[in-house]
């Protein structure tokens, strides 16, 4: 049985009085002091990760000043392949946690994937993905991923029965240059897979872009809107909710703010679920996702939100009529 991706997605905890965010083996600590983040019962990968962040400021300045001095050399050719191989490394170690020993089958002519090569703020990266079958089988899920993201697992959006073809779009945090992937699960169960190669750093450790009390205030507020675009019809959910990622710093008292975010979304129209998301910290600020919706759906549209706290956000909203 293939494995939940609900194991890589962050959880929020407590212990000692200090806010924990875990993935699988990893529990990401504050100290009291806020000066940096312990790990306990790291995988190798992410130790790897974790004391390549914690480089020495001498050390940098040191190689910074040997970079000065040795500016009119080139640096060799074969250094790059050996990039994309430490790239490709990190999905090799990844993709057995959220999709076990299944076969993933190259995703051409299957599901595409639109992302930036260079990201103008890392903190809110438009992506979005078109997925269609043309022989029977239908579109189940869609999962992204950001290789090297602290919890890669950005999303697992599913759609409603007998879609045959579906597309989505939304904003994602990017902690640092990736692959960004989309992996698509077809009606047989069979995954095909697309990636983007992003650069962009820093996305997870953003500070926020709107008023901390003004943001909580906030919380919770929806809205929805439909559109026909192309001959399809395309709905649009906007969320007020800071989607704190665990890695952000109180500007005041430079300790982490806990992870607080959205984790489960659904739209439903009737007694069918339109598309529903299972997130992660990956998600930007103030969630927004915009969606293609089948053909034939009669009533209005009932949204519910669930947040890490166990907060219920709801909506009801009537569809625009179609053109």
């Amino acid at each position: 049985m293939p494995q939940s991706t609900a194991a890589l997605l962050p959880q929020v905890d407590h212990r000692n009085g200090n806010p924990l965010a875990a993935r699988k083996s990893v529990i990401c600590r504050q100290k009291n002091s806020g000066s940096e983040m312990a790990m306990i019962n790291c995988s190798r990968l992410d130790r790897r990760r974790f004391h390549r962040r914690q480089f020495d400021r001498r050390q940098f300045l040191g190689l910074a000043a040997l970079f000065a001095a040795t500016t009119a050399l080139v640096l060799p050719v074969t250094s790059l392949p050996a990039h994309a191989a430490e790239d490709e490394a990190t999905w090799a170690s990844l993709k057995p946690d959220v999709f076990g020993s299944r076969t993933i089958e190259d995703g051409a002519g299957v599901i595409k994937l639109d992302a930036p090569y260079r990201a103008e703020d890392a903190a809110i990266v438009p992506i979005g993905f078109e997925a269609g079958l043309a022989d029977g089988r239908t579109i189940k899920a869609v999962t992204v991923i950001v290789d090297e993201n602290p919890s890669p697992v950005v999303a697992t959006f599913r759609f409603g029965e007998g879609r045959k073809t579906v597309g989505l779009s939304t904003r994602v945090r990017v902690n640092s240059y990736s692959y960004v992937r989309a992996v698509a699960e077809a009606s047989d169960g069979k995954l095909y897979m697309t990636k983007a190669f992003v650069k962009a750093s820093g996305g997870c450790s953003a500070p926020a872009g709107k008023d901390p009390e003004e943001a909580a205030a906030n919380v919770g507020k929806m809205r929805m809107a439909t559109f026909d675009k192309d001959g399809r019809r395309e709905a649009q959910v906007q969320l007020r909710h800071p989607n704190n990622s665990g890695l952000q710093s109180d500007p005041v008292t430079h300790l982490f703010i806990p992870a607080w975010f959205v984790r489960d979304l659904e739209v439903r129209q009737g007694d069918k679920t339109v598309m529903s998301m299972q997130g992660g910290i990956s998600i930007s600020e103030d969630p927004t996702i915009r969606f293609t919706v089948a053909p034939g759906g009669a009533g209005p549209y009932e949204v519910k939100a669930i947040d890490t706290e166990n907060r219920e956000f709801k909506g009801t909203f009537e569809p625009k009529p179609a053109s």
